[in-house]
């Protein structure tokens, strides 16, 4: 099932600021918050030592430079959060996407590499790996994907043969080209799976309540026996 959506619902269900879930989700570790503690900690005295060059009103300046050189920390996973939901929202056209779980697997990823010295004091590349979930989605019409996250223990509720659901993006009016995939709700086990989850869920889920009633109502309707005139 794929349901195109109007601009104005596309923009509600993808907003173009942060919602809390993304805040979190781009929140980081505690070595990327201890990171952003040190930007905003060397930005503010970089402003202090210029403060003393300046007089006037370069001192107002500085003092809001300070302030927001000093919040770094805090509203940087906005920006960053605003900034991914920009690359979704980029896109023309949307859509609803209702297809089947057709595989459930787990694979060992390398999600990025660094350098370091052996005790020989020759360079080595450190892979860091990361376990994944990978989950092929696809529907009647042959379209097949995979959607992947970092696993977790509740992806153990993840079958084969269960309901999916996504937005789809696109540039094409038809939706006939398919970009983008975001997040994928599982109904079944009220249950979502992605790297990133740039839909406001509750709109999402209300919306696919909306569609799953209307959906029952007009088989009921087409399974009603007629009568004779």
């Amino acid at each position: 099932m794929l349901i195109p959506l109007t601009r104005s619902k596309f923009e509600q269900l993808v907003p173009p600021i942060a919602t809390g879930e993304q805040y979190k989700a781009v929140w980081g570790s505690w070595r990327d918050f201890l990171g952003r503690i040190l930007i905003s900690l060397v930005g503010v005295v970089i402003l202090l030592l210029l403060s003393f060059l300046v007089d006037g009103a370069g001192e107002g300046l500085i003092l809001f430079l300070e302030i927001i050189v000093g919040l770094y920390w805090f509203w940087s996973p906005v920006f960053i959060a605003s900034v991914r939901n920009g690359k979704y929202r980029r896109f023309k056209y949307s859509g609803f996407w209702r297809g089947r779980v057709f595989d459930v697997f787990i694979s060992d990823d390398i999600i990025g590499e660094q350098e370091s010295v052996n005790q020989q004091g020759e360079l080595v590349i450190v892979e860091n790996r990361e376990r994944r979930i990978n989950i092929e989605l696809g529907d009647r019409t042959g379209f097949r994907t995979i959607i992947k996250a970092p696993l977790q223990r509740v992806h153990k509720l993840l079958n084969p043969g269960q309901a999916a659901e996504c937005l789809v993006f696109s540039n094409r009016a038809d939706l006939s080209e398919i970009q983008e995939l975001s997040d994928i709700y599982i109904p079944s086990q009220n249950l979502w799976v992605g790297e990133y989850p740039c839909v406001r869920r509750d709109f999402f889920q209300a919306m696919s309540e909306d569609i799953a009633r209307r959906h029952s109502s007009r088989k009921a309707a087409r399974q009603r026996p007629r009568r004779n005139a």
